[in-house]
């Protein structure tokens, strides 16, 4: 009698064991044929996201950056799936599943976060760059992160560590005072820099040799007349001329493109409206000393995509550097970005570009005209400051945005 119930209690086994060797067998053949699907992205993910220390500020460094390792580092150019790349860099750029499932907003069932391509080709950088003790401090990097930026690597991957700043901090001056006063020193980390405090960046317009803006931090220089009259055979623009142009109250936001200190942005600011300043840290605090003043810097290069909307701006304003050092074709998207994110009837004021006399008719002409602003202002004249021999030319023009039919 027991002999006739065994096969009974043995079959059911056997079969669930079945399924259970097949399913698996199954499972491995998909993930290994199909190199794109559901199960290789989880485990990218879990590979990088397990490689990841335990959320503690006792932990280790994520990534031990390579001894002695020097500045000059080798571009790579493998692609990035061979690279040896930082379990940090993994953890925030790897597909992040939503906690709620698919979402109609995304289109998309988790989120990619975006960071440069170029990123991957500095890997030695990229390495040093995300390594740091998570929930812990940054390291004092301003100069490798700019590094990263101007090698195309923007934006710069998210970092999950507190950035470097003064032990004793003091609050900046209040409104209006400190549009025009230079800040304390101790709203700067000073590391990245040859000038170690304000005075030291104010008196360099007397020293040889050459800096970006050299004379910029002093608010007292010419920083204090710019934009205020018109003169320099016509080039020189002032605010109100340009705003003259528009019906009063209809220029309120703009964008100044490598703005220096930010003086256009505060001339604004006195006049109610709110512009955007972008700039770099080019041997200066510039970014910091912006906001001390008061108003937003931007800290993007002139290759990253305006952030902006399309159709959105009343104003975009660029002194000097948007010129010939710039690529071509790079120039030629750039303004057609200041066309984009530019409402009908905006306004883009391109102050002072210079180019070679021989480019200017040939090249750069063209060029602006392609993009479909209307002249509102067109001021032609010669750049002296660095010698009648180079032959060099300024543009100064006041280019408006159809009003009708800008598409």
């Amino acid at each position: 009698m027991d002999s006739s119930h065994k096969p009974r209690t043995f079959s059911p086994n056997l079969f669930f064991f079945f399924l259970l060797v097949s399913s698996n067998l199954l499972t491995f053949f998909i993930c290994n044929t199909f190199k794109n699907s559901s199960c290789a992205l989880f485990q990218q993910t879990y590979n990088a996201i397990a490689n990841v220390s335990s959320l503690n500020t006792a932990i280790p460094l994520v990534v031990e950056p390579a001894a002695n390792r020097g500045d000059d580092v080798q571009e790579s150019n493998k692609p990035a799936a061979d690279l040896d790349l930082p379990s940090e860099f993994l953890a925030f750029t790897s597909p992040h599943k939503l906690p709620f499932g698919f979402s109609r907003n995304f289109d998309s069932d988790e989120i990619i976060p975006p960071v440069g391509h170029p990123c991957t080709r500095f890997p030695d950088l990229l390495r040093h760059y995300m390594s740091y003790r998570v929930n812990g401090s940054c390291p004092d990097d301003e100069l490798l992160a700019q590094k990263l930026l101007l090698k195309g690597c923007e934006p710069l991957p998210r970092r999950r560590c507190r950035p470097a700043a003064q032990k004793e901090y003091v609050e900046p001056y209040p409104f209006p005072e400190g549009l025009w006063r230079v800040p304390s020193d101790s709203s700067v980390v000073w590391t990245a820099y040859a000038c170690k405090n304000y005075e030291c960046l104010i008196n360099r317009k007397t020293q040889k040799g050459f800096d970006d803006c050299k004379d910029c931090f002093d608010l007292n220089g010419r920083e204090k007349n710019r934009w205020l009259s018109t003169k320099g055979a016509g080039l020189d623009f002032s605010i109100d001329e340009v705003l003259a142009v528009k019906n009063p109250g209809t220029i309120r936001t703009g964008l100044d493109i490598g703005g220096g200190v930010a003086t256009f942005a505060v001339r604004m600011r006195e006049r109610n409206i709110t512009i955007l300043t972008t700039s770099m840290n080019l041997n200066g605090p510039f970014n910091t000393f912006i906001a001390s003043r008061g108003v937003i810097p931007l800290y993007i290069s002139i290759s990253q995509r305006l952030p902006f909307f399309d159709n959105t701006l009343d104003i975009v304003h660029s002194m000097h550097v948007l010129s010939n050092w710039i690529p071509t074709t790079l120039l030629h998207f750039l303004f057609f970005d200041i066309y984009r994110v530019l409402r009908p009837g905006g306004l883009f004021w391109l102050d002072h570009f210079f180019c070679v006399s021989e480019q200017f008719e040939q090249l750069y002409v063209p060029l602006i005209e392609s993009i479909g602003f209307n002249k509102v202002k067109w001021v032609v004249g010669r750049k002296l400051d660095r010698g009648p021999e180079l032959n060099e030319m300024y543009l100064s023009a006041l280019l408006e945005k159809p009003l009708k039919n800008s598409w």
